[in-house]
C-alpha cells in the first residue's frame, strides 16, 4: 500500500499539517451561492478537482468536488460513474460520453453550490500531526481535507499531493543529515 512508503518518513519529526498545507491565500474557494456553471469553469481553468465552500467570514460550510458538480452519480449506466472504468473509453463511446456530459451540463443551469455540496465535511487542524492526516487521506476516499482553526474558519487544505511532497522533503533531509 502507498501508506507504507510515506508513513515512516512522516512518523518521525513531529511535523504538522500546518507545515505542508496549501495556505488559504493560495486556495480557490466557492460560496453556497456560487452558480455551479461558474464553479465548473473555475475547475477547468485552474485544473483542480474540487473546492472548499465558505461563507462571507471564511467559515467552512462544505466541500464540493467535480463529481458533485457534474452530478456524475446520475450517469450510472453509461459507464462514467463506475470509478473502476477507464475515464477515456474506446473511441466509439467517446462521443456518447461527451454528449452525456453536455446533457448533464444542461441540468446544472440555475443550480448553485449549496444544492450540490457535501455539508459538514471531515476536517483537520493546522496542529494535527501530519502522519494522522496522511493516514486519513491514504486510507479513505478523500483526496483533500480542509484545514480549519478553532473557530471553524478555513485556513488551508491538505492534499495527497502535499503529503507525498512532505514525505519526499523529509526523506531528503534525513538522507542529507
Amino acid at each position: 500500500p502507498p501508506s507504507s512508503l510515506i508513513a515512516p518518513a512522516l512518523a518521525n519529526g513531529g511535523y504538522t499539517v500546518g507545515d505542508f498545507m496549501t495556505k488559504r491565500e493560495d486556495l480557490h474557494v466557492v460560496k453556497t451561492s456560487t452558480p455551479v456553471d461558474e464553479a465548473l469553469e473555475m475547475l477547468v481553468q485552474n485544473r483542480i478537482s474540487g473546492f472548499p465552500v465558505i461563507d462571507d467570514d471564511w467559515e467552512l460550510v462544505g466541500v464540493v468536488s467535480d463529481y458533485d458538480l457534474l452530478a456524475l452519480d446520475s450517469m450510472a449506466g453509461c459507464g462514467l460513474a463506475d470509478t473502476n472504468s477507464n475515464m477515456f473509453p474506446e473511441v466509439d463511446s467517446t462521443w456518447k460520453t461527451f454528449r452525456e456530459i453536455q446533457r448533464l451540463l444542461s441540468k446544472t443551469s440555475g443550480k448553485v453550490i449549496g444544492d450540490v455540496m457535501t455539508p459538514s465535511p471531515l476536517v483537520v487542524r493546522e496542529t494535527t500531526n501530519l502522519d494522522a492526516a496522511a493516514r486519513l487521506l491514504l486510507e479513505t476516499k478523500y483526496h483533500r481535507l480542509p484545514v480549519v482553526d478553532s473557530a471553524g474558519k478555513l485556513v488551508g487544505m491538505i492534499t495527497r499531493g502535499n503529503v507525498v511532497r512532505a514525505a519526499l522533503e523529509i526523506k531528503k533531509k534525513a538522507e542529507g543529515a
